[in-house]
């Protein structure tokens, strides 16, 4: 078991002011994974003085310097990955086969790109008699989710340090454990005290303790639509900068002249891993009216191939859900969508194991887009099949939605797929099935938030632009 007892505050680790533990609970096996102390709000403003007081000199520091810092965290984390990787998997249930490729090897890479981009920071623009330059935004506080840990940190920190920020960081509950592993890498780095602070603790407490302060200058949060709307709400007094990762309802429109195969495989598979906790989950799939039973039955099939078991079996395609609350959302959900009158395919039974918070993946076919199940997010192993007339209703039913953080296209040809894409009104569009690109941006449309990550949009989100008159 992975017992932290201290806090890391200004390079250091120290024992926290708040009282008591909380217990990262194993989903697999229900046992206690770990124990990380509560932090409470006088832990954030010693957190906050720190990177306040480390904030001058080091975003003087040069973007060379800081780029190696980046360069020295990305060869902690490959040295360590099947440690950070054993870690995640424990406290989040995410299979091995699928833990270290994407919750560690990719986020990896997207770090990487933050040490050539840093030297961004250096460029002067002339604009007639005025010099144009970046400066960082300042101390940033980063409020983490569950689902992906490492991925979504990472996309905060890496860009935050290649601008010059310093950061303060609130890891979910559920999954605290792997940001006091990547501490431990950041101390054996040597990065400046105060650059990096962590405090672990509840949302009603610590987070909103950080969103609230009048010395962090911006708020960087990832979770669900309405915890985005309250700290956004918390921030807005003292006019911080917010950027906000959120919810998503996301549609793949799969083409009348697609090859149904491949798209109902790609489909069911991008719902069903990580059993369905993704915030850019294909969870609507639109399929033309025509070929639409023959999906149906290519769907049902695909879904009970996929193995769901012990994240620590290499053949496990999709492990348990992250908590016993999340499973309890999920089988709500499913009940709503019988209620609704969705025709059940495959799934929503009670798993069978002894042991686990396991949702068996679900498939409702005959699905309205005005029903809950395909306007509000499950975050579970559950796939909406909705049928189309033609290219205006699956545009008008993939646009219908309140999110608009991802969004898929399948057709026959590329051409073809980007003409559709470009009519979807959401963050990210994969055509064909397309691979994700950390040097693009990340973000969404309408209730699915505002602000990006990745690429050098990411790295814009902590920069000041400056004009000076000569």
């Amino acid at each position: 078991m992975l017992d932290h007892r201290s806090l890391y505050i200004d390079g250091r680790w120290l024992a926290p002011s708040g009282q008591g533990m909380a217990e990262v609970i194993n989903p697999a096996t229900e046992e206690i994974a770990g124990r990380v102390p509560l932090g409470d709000e006088q832990d954030v403003e010693r957190a906050v003085a720190a990177a306040r007081r480390a904030f001058g000199p080091w975003s003087r520091t040069a973007s060379s310097v800081r780029a190696g810092y980046i360069r020295a965290l990305a060869e902690q984390l490959r040295l360590r990955a099947d440690e950070m990787a054993a870690v995640i998997t424990r406290e989040l249930g995410m299979p091995v086969q699928w833990c270290r490729s994407v919750q560690v090897e990719g986020p990896i890479i997207g770090l990487e790109q933050y040490a050539e981009l840093a030297g961004l920071m250096d460029q002067v623009r002339e604009v007639g008699n005025s010099l144009v330059i970046r400066e960082a935004v300042g101390v940033c506080a980063f409020i983490n989710p569950w689902n992906y840990p490492l991925h979504q940190l990472l996309g905060k920190l890496a860009p935050a340090l290649a601008a010059g920020c310093t950061v303060v960081v609130k890891p979910s509950q559920e999954t605290p454990l792997h940001a006091f592993l990547l501490a431990q890498m950041i101390e054996a780095i040597g990065l400046p005290d105060g650059v990096f602070n962590l405090i672990s603790g509840p949302g009603s407490k610590v987070g909103e303790a950080l969103a609230k302060h009048p010395d962090v200058d911006m708020v960087s949060f990832t979770g669900s639509t309405g915890a985005g709307v309250r700290v956004a709400q918390a921030a807005a007094p003292s006019v911080k900068r917010v950027c906000l990762e959120l919810g998503g309802k996301s549609p793949l429109l799969i083409a009348e002249d697609a090859d149904l195969a491949a798209a109902v495989q790609y489909g069911v598979q991008d719902v069903m891993i990580n059993s369905g906790q993704t915030c850019t989950a294909l969870t609507r799939m639109l399929l033309p009216a025509s070929r639409y039973a023959e999906a149906v039955e290519m769907a049902r099939e695909q879904t009970l191939g996929l193995v769901m078991g012990d994240p620590l079996d290499p053949q496990s395609f999709l492990g348990p859900m992250c908590s016993a609350a999340q499973r309890r959302t999920v089988q709500d959900y499913i009940r709503v969508g019988q209620q609704e009158g969705a025709r059940r395919v495959c799934g929503g039974d009670q798993a069978a194991f002894e042991r686990g918070f396991y949702v068996t993946p679900t498939l409702f076919a005959d699905v309205d887009n005005r029903m809950r199940i395909a306007q509000e997010e499950i975050f579970g192993p559950v796939l909406c099949l909705i049928p189309y007339t033609d290219e205006a209703h699956a545009l008008q039913i993939a646009n219908d939605s309140p999110f608009g953080l991802s969004s898929a296209v399948w057709a026959g040809s590329a051409e073809r797929a980007l003409h559709l894409g470009r009519q979807v009104r959401a963050g990210q569009c994969f055509i064909n099935g397309a691979a994700f690109n950390y040097q693009a941006p990340f973000g969404g449309y309408k209730q699915s938030g505002n602000g990006r990550e990745w690429g050098e949009e990411g790295l814009n989100e902590f920069v000041e632009v400056k004009a000076i008159q000569v």
